[in-house]
């Protein structure tokens, strides 16, 4: 803790929120307004939770990009959960899965209508139900960006190698970069500069970002979570933008590497592959998600059982996906915070720890 200290000094911090407002006087001056967006659901709460925006100059609006992997996760995914939860089939997955709203219900209320659906802190939790469940197949729900797909890949070489053949993965791996593209392609989102994420650029590298910013020409900063991470981010693509230079900068050096970790990318590279996938809210994005290998095609549960992810039916008046994409803020929607709550969630958002609907339901209305 003692080392995370330097990076929550309120002197530093005072003092990059007026390096902050400087800029923006600059901004202010050129008849300009910025938006930023963070594409990552811990910034998004760290945002949140320490009060930034508050401090930022009325030029600068930060947005929540579809940086949380259970937001962007489609309907059509949590109806093919639950249609292997009513085959009798053990569901086991991260606890944040098991409230997001399906085309019509949750696994939630699946559970309490008698399906079994295991929280599991850890892939190997996942293994330990099948050992001990030889004469049941236990599906995983592999959720998550390129932060969570070396340890569950990891989850179904351990099954193989040990010959448990009752455990599968029924996968939704999804990746920032192709994203990033897809948000400045679509007319009608409009984003100046991108925060990336931290957890994700740990294990991809820095220079992952780079043939988008090369080909794109939009500034993006790896930035950690502490606050004084945040205001340097925003600090440095307020400067970029001010100078008319679009550069990629990796803040969060302590942590992140150019190249990443080198034993998560072999892992990954043994295992998946680039798929084509759909984000909630954004839809299909080409070769944006990692689907198993055909090596691995025995643990995956949509080869096992036939089940199709696509489609679902979100709530008609559920506007998550114009949140993820930076088109409005939580409050826009007609639902927060009345007919969607953390303790009736309408939407995903408003769901994950990582949502935006919860943090600004929690620290900011």
């Amino acid at each position: 803790m003692k080392y995370l200290e330097g990076f929550r000094d309120p002197d530093a911090a005072r003092f990059l929120v007026s390096k902050v407002l400087a800029v923006g006087e600059r901004l202010t001056a050129a008849g300009r307004t910025v938006r930023l967006m963070e594409v990552c659901g811990t910034h998004t709460m760290a945002i949140a939770r320490t009060g930034i925006r508050s401090v930022l100059p009325d030029c600068v609006e930060l947005l929540s990009g579809p940086g949380c992997p259970v937001c962007v996760t489609s309907a059509g995914y949590v109806d093919a959960a639950l249609e292997l939860a009513r085959a009798g089939h053990i569901i086991a997955t991260f606890g944040d899965m098991v409230r997001v709203p399906g085309s019509e219900t949750s696994l939630a209320e699946a559970r309490a209508e008698g399906a079994q659906i295991e929280v599991c802190y850890s892939p190997d939790g996942a293994l330990d139900l099948a050992v001990a469940n030889p004469d049941r197949e236990v599906i995983f729900l592999a959720v998550g960006f390129e932060t969570t797909v070396a340890p569950l890949v990891g989850l179904a070489r351990a099954a193989l190698e040990k010959g448990v053949g009752n455990l599968s993965l029924l996968t939704a791996f999804k990746t920032v970069p192709p994203a990033l593209d897809a948000l400045i392609s679509d007319p009608e989102v409009t984003v100046d500069a991108f925060i990336c994420p931290a957890h994700v650029s740990a294990i991809i590298g820095s220079e992952a970002y780079r043939p988008f910013v090369e080909e794109r020409h939009v500034p993006c900063v790896v930035a950690g979570f502490e606050s004084l991470d945040i205001l340097m981010g925003v600090l440095d693509v307020m400067e970029q933008l001010v100078d008319g230079r679009a550069e990629l900068v990796n803040q969060y050096n302590r942590v992140v590497r150019p190249g990443g970790n080198a034993i998560a990318l072999k892992l990954m590279a043994d295992t998946v592959e680039p798929v084509d996938a759909s984000w909630r809210g954004i839809g299909v994005i080409p070769l944006s998600g990692l689907g198993l290998k055909k090596e691995y095609a025995t643990l995956d549960a949509r080869e096992r059982f036939g089940v199709d992810t696509e489609g679902g039916r979100p709530h008609p008046g559920c506007r998550c996906g114009d949140v993820l994409k930076g088109k409005i803020k939580p409050p826009d929607c007609a639902l927060f915070a009345k007919a969607c709550t953390p303790l009736k969630p309408v939407g995903p958002c408003m769901v994950s720890s990582e949502g935006s609907c919860a943090a600004w339901y929690k620290y900011s209305r």
